[in-house]
């Protein structure tokens, strides 16, 4: 089974010049933990997080309102493309420590992938449960 089987086409992202403020605006409203950052081509910039806007804005006392996505985001974002195989998908999520992978056809972010997504999917349970224990034991650990 291949990526574009069992991704999510309709794709959330943001600017790099908006502010985290927006960022959390938008992962609140759609009930998302991360997004993609793209430029205005639908170029994968980056990804920022819930925990990249807590950790490198507001723990860092700066203000969400004029700290651009940019200068928060995690550069160089694992991804996968909408051929690879959902297996390929899970062991990245593994190895990565992430829950969710944009999925990139010709440097545009053409959807994205989640653990939910590989579960839902019912036929690689071994590989989810793997990358799950994975993320979560990273996430304890100090």
């Amino acid at each position: 089974m291949q990526v574009r089987d069992i991704m999510n086409p309709h794709v959330v992202s943001i600017d790099p010049t908006e502010s985290a403020a927006l960022a959390a605006r938008l992962l609140a409203r759609h009930n998302v933990g991360s997004l993609p950052v793209c430029g205005s081509g639908g170029q994968l910039q980056g990804m920022v997080t819930d925990r990249d806007i807590v950790l490198r804005c507001v723990a860092a006392e700066e203000d969400p309102r004029s700290v651009p996505v940019r200068s928060i985001m995690s550069r160089r974002p694992a991804v996968v493309t909408p051929e690879d195989d959902v297996r390929q998908a899970a062991r990245l999520m593994s190895s990565q420590q992430v829950r969710r992978l944009p999925v990139v056809d010709k440097d545009r972010v053409v959807g994205v992938v989640s653990l939910g997504d590989l579960a839902k999917c019912g036929r690689y349970e071994m590989e989810i449960s793997r990358a799950l224990t994975d993320i979560s034991e990273n996430i304890r650990q100090p």
